[in-house]
């Protein structure tokens, strides 16, 4: 039985999916796979049969991705898996961030006792008005799963949508509704829009993007929107731009010391995924991702490892070589089958980065000598007979 545990609860809409030959485990020694949400495994000590961990969710800074890779352990999120309740909260960001709302709410309980609240009303309720977002610029910066589904949402809605993302996919520019504007450099969009709104990754060129100097360029009395990673905006230059009027209001999905207590600032207790449709589609991806990759050797949606699909063997074999991303590798692989008699059949290498990754299909069963001369190939981590 090829073993599963959980970190974390996760929802029954995925582990359903696990087949007759999977059981779920308490202990993660002698687990195959983990699933996880948000509990850390960074001190955790992974059992050297670990084949693949599966995070329900996009984000994966809970998991050390250099100390897995170096141990032949894929790791896999569930991009696009929650991008619709996400989408949802940014609209709601946007509404709460154009109209006060909360203030509003806020007028009526503390007044609560008022027999004439509703005359009451009347008079306040200036106190509270705002926009409307129809015909306004909304600049979506990051036009992943999350990113195009908020473009398309808030171009139906009237607003006039520019879109800036230098790595955009061809399947994501498929799913971008023809009346987004796509736009070739973040400084129009900072120099044109009202609205802001963040969906990009966290990586060093990102970290710290919304600062002084990105705010310098945007119009008096924008608004900024970030459903992504708290770190990708300079907090101490947001705090400075919401005191001087530079920007109106910052919604963000990060409470932290900082932001929890900046003036203007709107902040939401990371709520971004917390739908019951989000955690079960993203603990239905992770299991098919996991399960595709222990059963068949295909890895899709990886952060350390490349993609890599041969669908189901219909060979004798299939074997699985997780290496280096190094010279005369595909040579040395090849000539060792070749040396134990084994005919390859069909065959895909791929790489990212430091790591390749190499799935062969083969006429005959490869013996154990020959497996072992692979493991002894320089660079090879980890070899894995799938069939």
């Amino acid at each position: 039985m090829k073993k599963i545990h959980c970190l974390n609860a996760i929802s029954t809409y995925g582990t359903a999916l696990l087949t007759e030959d999977y059981e779920l485990t308490n202990q993660m020694e002698g687990a195959d796979g983990v699933l996880v949400r948000s509990a850390s495994m960074h001190e955790m000590a992974l059992p050297d049969g670990l084949l693949a961990i599966a995070r329900a969710g996009a984000g994966v800074n809970n998991i050390p991705l250099e100390a897995c890779a170096a141990e032949g352990i894929v790791v896999f999120n569930t991009p696009g898996a929650n991008a619709n309740g996400v989408k949802e909260l940014v609209i709601a960001g946007l509404m709460l961030a154009s109209r006060d709302i909360e203030g509003g709410i806020r007028w009526c309980k503390e007044n609560q006792e008022d027999e004439n609240i509703s005359k009451s009303a009347e008079k306040a309720k200036s106190a509270f008005a705002g926009c409307e977002i129809r015909g306004k610029k909304l600049g979506v910066i990051g036009l992943g799963a999350i990113g195009a589904e908020v473009a398309n949402a808030c171009s139906s809605l009237g607003m006039d949508v520019y879109g800036y993302d230098p790595f955009i996919s061809v399947n994501a520019a498929w799913r971008l509704s023809r009346n987004v504007k796509h736009i070739t450099a973040v400084e129009t969009i900072y120099k044109e829009c009202d609205y802001i709104t963040l969906h990009v990754p966290l990586v060093d060129a990102t970290k710290g993007m919304i600062n002084k100097a990105a705010f310098d360029n945007m119009k008096d009395g924008a608004v900024i929107l970030n459903f992504a990673r708290d770190i990708l905006v300079n907090e101490a230059d947001m705090a400075e731009a919401l005191k001087s009027g530079k920007v109106k209001k910052y919604v963000t999905d990060f409470p932290n010391p900082t932001s929890v207590h900046m003036e203007g600032a709107i902040v939401i207790p990371h709520l971004g995924a917390s739908t019951e449709e989000s955690e079960d589609n993203c603990a239905k991806m992770a299991v098919e991702e996991i399960m595709d990759y222990i059963d068949n050797g295909n890895i899709r949606n990886s952060v350390n490892f490349p993609a890599c699909d041969m669908g189901i063997c219909n060979a004798a074999s299939r074997i699985a070589v997780l290496h280096l991303n190094i010279p005369n590798m595909i040579g040395q692989i090849t000539g060792t089958l070749a040396a134990g008699n084994v005919n390859i059949s069909d065959m895909t290498n791929k790489s990212r980065e430091k790591y390749a990754y190499t799935l062969l299909d083969l006429e005959n069963v490869p013996d154990a000598v020959s497996i072992q001369k692979l493991n002894a190939i320089k660079g090879v981590i980890r070899v894995r007979v799938i069939k």
